[in-house]
């Protein structure tokens, strides 16, 4: 028997939650699946789970635009998009299923095709969020202009739900790739990014790249012209396409290592690092996750001299999750969230103290 989504409007539920919240001062603890709870620091607030708020709002595969309520399950959405030859480009992870769509746009995070495809911030096109003066407002180039400047709709991807909470949210989808293969090469890791390197100037299809265990793992995507004459350059041998899943949902061998996980944010054809334990390259290099028991510091001054950063993706009572933000920097976000959330009720202290 086939199982209907489920589609509930729960919006006014979450007015109401919120405009007591701003009445008493009392903070508030977003939560979705909870599946991200990991990341960040802790927030201590009064729970507001979107769960209930639900379902797709609108969908025409013609104009590659999907439309759906905060609370709907990441699984549902994608679901929904398979069924029409089409994906959410960007692969956002689940983590154990329980993603929600919201969620998925206030953390950011993206799979292996982000390099090739773009962010989880690229495909927002608009959004409805309820902002720290209780009022529930629509933001998108499809619906007004934002003001002071701000792609407020934008702005909210990334931001662990402290400026708002996203309701609902337009995404820009793509039609699945006609044809894909996937293959591993043994090479070490400097041969890996030097082969990457000259496939890039290729102009070869990948839309994925993953060193580990002295293994260059590739995934090709796009015309069966194109992807047959990759295959017949590259060579290899034949990988499983779960091997992407599984990545993405870190359930490879190397996330099984009890040390602590960081992920550096490189700058495209960074050269290879010395870092203090297991490494895995993805992004084509641009990503790399450590395994390592050095204090927090050594990872991000690695990242900080090469030109990037270093998240901590393991909870530790005496380390930042993030980078420090540059004094300037900081004053900025401060200042956005004094416009958008003036009583401090979203997500207290999640990204940074203060914020």
């Amino acid at each position: 028997m086939r199982i209907e989504p489920v589609s509930m409007d729960d919006s006014e539920r979450l007015v109401a939650e919120v405009s007591q919240a701003l009445a008493s001062g009392t903070p508030l603890a977003i939560r979705g699946g909870n599946s991200k709870a990991f990341l960040g620091r802790a927030v201590q607030g009064a729970l507001l789970d979107t769960r209930s708020h639900r379902g797709v709002v609108s969908y025409d595969p013609t104009e590659l635009v999907i439309t759906a309520r905060a609370g709907t399950p990441l699984a549902e959405l994608n679901a929904t998009l398979d069924a029409a030859g089409q994906m959410l480009p960007c692969e956002p992870p689940a983590f154990g299923g329980a993603a929600t769509v919201g969620g998925m746009v206030a953390v950011g995070l993206a799979g292996p095709r982000r390099p090739w495809s773009g962010s989880v911030r690229d495909l927002v096109l608009g959004c409805r969020v309820i902002t720290g003066h209780a009022k529930h407002l629509r933001f998108g180039g499809e619906v007004m202009k934002n003001v002071a400047g701000y792609d407020v709709s934008r702005l909210l991807a990334g931001s662990f739900g402290c400026l708002g909470l996203i309701t609902e949210v337009s995404l820009k989808v793509l039609p699945k790739p006609r044809a894909t293969a996937c293959l591993s090469l043994e090479l070490d890791a400097d041969e890996a990014l030097r082969e990457l390197s000259a496939w890039r100037r290729a102009v070869l299809p990948v839309s994925a790249a993953c060193h580990v265990d002295g293994r260059l793992h590739v995934r090709l995507e796009g015309g069966a012209g194109s992807v047959a004459s990759a295959l017949e350059r590259i060579g290899g041998e034949q990988l499983e396409p779960c091997f992407w899943d599984d990545l993405r949902e870190h359930r490879l061998a190397f996330f099984d290592d009890p040390r602590r996980l960081w992920r550096l944010s490189l700058p495209n054809a960074s050269p290879l690092l010395d870092l203090p334990g297991a490494t895995l390259l993805d992004w084509g290099g641009a990503q790399r996750w450590l395994k390592s028991d050095a204090p927090a510091a050594t990872p991000r001054q690695i990242a900080h001299a090469a030109g990037g950063h270093a998240t901590s993706f393991t909870p530790h009572p005496d380390a930042e999750p993030f980078t420090p933000l540059p004094p300037a920097l900081l004053r900025f976000h401060r200042q956005l969230k004094q416009q958008l959330d003036p009583r401090g009720l979203f997500n207290p202290g999640r990204l940074y103290a203060g914020l």
